[in-house]
C-alpha cells in the first residue's frame, strides 16, 4: 500500500469494489495536482475536466460504479475507485483511522481530437445514464439513452521542438497582416533575416533548420522585442534583455 502526504491528510485510493479494498499506486492516478484535485473535492457531482482529463464521480454509498464508453463500442466497464482519507498522524505511523470520504471516482483520458463523450454507467448492476449529468441524446441504432459530455476547446500549445527533424518551428500570435520576425544567436540577432509567414488569421510560423545545440531568440513585431509564451526556458543578458532559450538534442 502506497501513501500519499499531503499537509496533515493522507490519501488512499482503493477499488471500491464489494469487499475489496485494494490500494493502487500513486503511477495508477496521475500527478500531484491531480490528487490536491481529488482532495479537494467536498462531494460527488457533474463531471469536470482537468487538463486533458474528465474526473467523474459518484456516491461512494452506492455498491459498485462503472462507466462504458461509446468509442469503446461499450465493451469495457472502467470501474470506480473508493477516495478514503486519513486524518492527522502526528502520533505516529499506524495510527488514525481511515475515513470514508464519500466519494468514488473514474478519471479519463480524453481521446485526442475528441470533441464530445457519449458514455453509460452502471450503477449496482443497472445500466443508466449519469445522475449527476443532464445532457443525454437518444442512439438512433440501439435506441438507448446515452449521456454526452462536450469537450471544451483546448488550444495546442505549439511547440519550436515539434518541426520537421533537425529544426526549430517558431509560432507567434498577433493582430492579422503584421510583420513578424525572429532572430536569435542563430543569426546574430538579425530582426529582419527570418520573417514568418501568416496562416490563419494572426497565426505567424516559420520553420529554421538548424544544428543541435542551445539557442536564444526573441521575436521582433512592431520594433519590440518578444519572449515565447509558449517556452518557460528564460535566460537575461547583462544588460538586462531577456530571451527564450531552447536546445536542440
Amino acid at each position: 500500500m502506497k501513501t500519499i502526504k499531503i499537509g496533515t491528510l493522507f490519501i488512499i485510493l482503493a477499488l471500491a469494489a464489494a469487499g475489496s479494498s485494494q490500494a493502487v499506486d500513486i503511477e495508477a492516478v496521475g500527478s500531484y495536482q491531480l490528487i490536491d484535485r481529488l482532495l479537494s473535492l467536498s462531494g460527488p457531482g457533474a463531471p469536470e475536466f482537468m487538463d486533458d482529463l474528465v474526473i467523474f464521480t459518484a456516491p461512494s454509498s452506492h455498491r459498485r460504479v462503472g462507466i462504458a464508453f461509446a468509442d469503446e463500442g461499450f465493451y469495457k466497464v472502467h470501474w470506480f475507485r473508493q477516495l478514503l482519507v486519513r486524518g492527522d498522524l502526528a502520533e505516529g505511523p499506524g495510527t488514525g483511522e481511515q475515513k470514508d470520504s464519500g466519494i468514488v471516482f473514474y478519471i479519463h483520458q480524453i481521446p485526442e481530437g475528441s470533441s464530445m463523450l457519449e458514455y453509460r454507467m452502471i450503477i449496482n448492476g443497472l445500466w443508466t445514464t449519469d445522475p449527476a449529468n443532464p445532457n443525454c441524446k437518444k442512439d438512433p441504432v440501439t435506441g438507448l439513452t446515452l449521456s454526452t459530455l462536450s469537450i471544451p476547446f483546448k488550444e495546442k500549445v505549439p511547440d519550436p521542438l515539434k518541426g520537421p527533424p533537425g529544426s526549430l518551428s517558431f509560432n507567434f500570435r498577433g493582430p492579422p497582416g503584421e510583420t513578424v520576425s525572429v532572430g536569435g544567436s542563430f543569426n546574430a540577432w538579425d530582426p529582419f533575416m527570418y520573417e514568418l509567414k501568416e496562416g490563419p488569421a494572426g497565426n505567424y510560423t516559420i520553420n529554421i533548420p538548424l544544428p543541435p545545440g542551445k539557442y536564444q531568440y526573441v521575436f521582433f513585431h512592431r520594433g519590440e522585442r518578444y519572449l515565447d509564451p509558449h517556452n518557460a526556458s528564460r535566460v537575461y543578458s547583462r544588460d538586462g534583455n531577456a530571451a527564450s532559450e531552447i536546445v536542440i538534442q
